[in-house]
């Protein structure tokens, strides 16, 4: 099955966009923050023909043809992605009167990959050749995020769509998400990312993400703060009530985690790089409440296995794990993690 074989005649436009692990940074970009996401080598890849008052979309993985006017709302499937695209641009002043679409993807769904973000920045890369839209790489991902809170009624951050548009495989996005200031640093040398997927899905919009934005938003208010991003002393958010002072503390001491990372990865050293991560998960199964017993221990096991760090990528409430592994011990460390956890996808 192809473009033409669903929608008879041959695509005009292809784009594509990675899926990302979160390195580091976790929860801090709607707050204002550090964060430092790696893209990932699996892509998602979206075919593009003009349309007329509507988007279709063919789904490569799900096996599904979707269509629905421009001005239809949400409805809590795939095509909400594309529609949403579509409705930013438009809602942006450009001319899009339409689209038809084949997506295919390797990006798993559902295990904190950001398959939503690659989606988005794919599909709005692909309209801008398809309707020669004068759009920078910043400006789609500004564009993707802006159908994921707006339109689909996910409140992300820009994190996910940076990473999707502006990094490089193989390197680490630092990105100051209130600025958009960034660069691309390489990862320690002779050390990979793996991500560890056990397969526990979950749905950002009913799964909690939206609560823990709001108490971040209410800890930051309480302490008289544009965003927690301006405090820069943890004993400042001693003085907040319980859980807010737990969110505030996780947000506040990763920037911090942030920070020292991107020195870490100046130096070339994997293992204080690896501690910090370690110290990341902590804080957002302790701190933060986003993680299962199922990461926790998975953690651990990746840490026994010869990581130099591990946690948690994504918002939590499930999703996967992101190990950072000496390149020389990448195979043993595959067999252990195997041997304890059968049904373990590992990237």
């Amino acid at each position: 099955m192809g473009f033409k074989e669903v929608f008879g005649t041959l695509p005009e436009a292809s784009a594509q966009a990675p899926g990302r692990v979160n390195l580091l940074g976790e929860h801090t970009d709607y707050q204002e923050g550090y964060v430092l996401p790696t893209p990932l080598p699996y892509f998602t890849q979206v075919e593009a023909a003009k349309g007329e008052g509507r988007v279709e979309a063919y789904s490569e993985e799900l096996k599904e043809l979707r269509a629905r006017p421009l001005e239809s709302p949400a409805q809590g499937d795939f095509l909400d992605y594309l529609l949403g695209v579509v409705w930013a641009l438009r809602e942006a002043g450009y001319e899009v009167p339409g689209a038809r679409f084949y997506v295919r993807s390797r990006v798993p769904i559902g295990a904190g990959l950001s398959s939503s973000a690659a989606l988005e920045v794919a599909a709005l890369k692909a309209l801008r050749i398809l309707y020669r839209l004068p759009l920078s790489d910043k400006e789609i991902a500004l564009l993707g995020q802006k159908a994921e809170v707006e339109y689909v009624g996910v409140r992300c951050g820009i994190m996910d769509q940076m990473a999707a548009s502006l990094g490089e495989v193989g390197k680490a996005l630092f990105l100051d998400t209130r600025t958009l200031e960034h660069e691309n640093l390489p990862l320690p040398p002779r050390s990979r990312v793996a991500v560890l997927d056990l397969g526990l899905k979950r749905r950002l919009a009913s799964a909690g993400y939206n609560e823990r934005r709001k108490e971040a938003e209410e800890a930051a208010r309480r302490l008289g703060v544009r965003s927690l991003r301006d405090i820069g002393d943890l004993c400042l958010v001693e003085s907040l009530p319980s859980p807010l002072d737990k969110r505030a503390r996780h947000i506040v001491g990763e920037n911090l985690r942030v920070l020292r990372g991107v020195e870490a990865l100046r130096r070339g050293d994997a293992r204080a790089f690896g501690e910090l991560m370690v110290q990341s998960h902590r804080s957002l199964s302790q701190d933060y409440g986003v993680s299962l017993p199922e990461l926790d221990a998975l953690v651990e096991e990746a840490l026994r296995a010869g990581a130099y760090g591990a946690k948690l990528t994504g918002a939590g409430f499930g999703g996967a794990v992101v190990a950072l592994v000496p390149e020389d011990r990448m195979e043993g460390f595959q067999n252990h993690l195997l041997s304890r956890f059968p049904h373990l996808r590992i990237l």
